[in-house]
C-alpha cells in the first residue's frame, strides 16, 4: 500500500517520511528476529517435538496468538530457525588448494560452531529427530547432509588433482566419512565438552588423508 500524497508525513522530502515507511517494518523485523532467537534456544533445549510454540512465546514475552501472526505454523518457525542456523555457520570449504587449506577451513568452522551458543545443540537435536517420518526438518537435514558430502567431495577432488590427497583415498568416500566423523564428534563434545576436542580430532583425521603442502619457497 502506498501513502496518500495528501499525507504530509509521507510527502517527498519530509524528514518523517522514511521513518513512517520504515518504522513498522523495522519493528516487525525485530520481533521476527526475537521470535527466531527464542525458538533457536527452545528447539536446542527441547527439540522440535518438545519445543512448543507456547514455550517460544514465553521466552519472547508475548502471547501465542501474537506469535502466530508472524509464524502461522510451527513448521514455518522451524524453517526460519534452520535458516538462521545456516547464517551463523562458517563459510564453504575451499574448492581448490589455491583457495586455501581444507584442513584449516574445517578446523576453523568447527571452532566457529562451538563459539555460537546453541548451534551445535540445535543441529544435533534436530538431526536426530529428522529420522522420524513426517518430521518437517527431515528434508532440510537430508539436503544439508547431501550438500556437505558434495562440498567435501569437491574439496577432496581438488586436493587429488593437486597431488595432495593420499594414494588410494576416494574423494566421495572420504567426504562421507568426514561428515559422519564431524557429527559424531560434536555429539560426544555435547556430552563431554572437557574431554572431546572436535577441531583437534578433525585435524588429526584429515592429516591422515591429506598430503601436507610443501612450504612456499622464500
Amino acid at each position: 500500500m502506498t501513502a496518500s500524497p495528501a499525507d504530509p508525513a509521507a510527502a517527498p522530502g519530509s524528514a518523517d517520511a522514511p521513518r513512517a515507511r520504515r518504522g513498522p517494518y523495522a519493528k516487525s523485523a525485530e520481533r521476527r528476529a526475537a521470535i527466531v532467537a527464542a525458538a533457536f534456544e527452545v528447539f536446542a533445549a527441547h527439540g522440535y517435538a518438545g519445543g512448543s510454540l507456547q514455550k517460544v512465546a514465553d521466552v519472547v514475552g508475548m502471547s501465542q496468538t501474537s506469535l502466530l501472526h508472524y509464524f502461522p505454523t510451527k513448521s514455518h518457525l522451524l524453517l526460519a530457525v534452520l535458516a538462521r542456523r545456516d547464517e551463523v555457520s562458517a563459510g564453504p570449504m575451499p574448492a581448490t588448494p589455491a583457495e586455501g587449506s581444507m584442513v584449516e577451513a574445517v578446523v576453523r568452522q568447527a571452532r566457529a560452531n562451538e563459539a555460537v551458543p546453541g548451534v551445535v545443540e540445535l543441529y544435533a537435536v534436530l538431526s536426530g529427530e529428522a529420522v522420524t517420518a513426517g518430521n518437517p526438518g527431515r528434508d532440510y537435514v537430508s539436503a544439508r547432509l547431501a550438500g556437505l558430502r558434495r562440498e567435501f567431495g569437491d574439496a577432496f577432488r581438488g586436493l587429488e588433482a593437486a597431488g595432495l590427497l593420499r594414494p588410494g583415498v576416494d574423494p566421495d568416500r572420504a567426504a562421507t566419512a568426514l561428515v559422519a566423523l564431524w557429527d559424531g564428534l560434536q555429539l560426544q563434545w555435547l556430552l563431554a565438552p572437557d574431554e572431546v576436542d572436535v577441531p583437534g580430532q578433525l585435524r588429526d583425521h584429515l592429516e591422515l588423508v591429506v598430503v601436507p603442502e610443501a612450504p612456499a619457497a622464500s
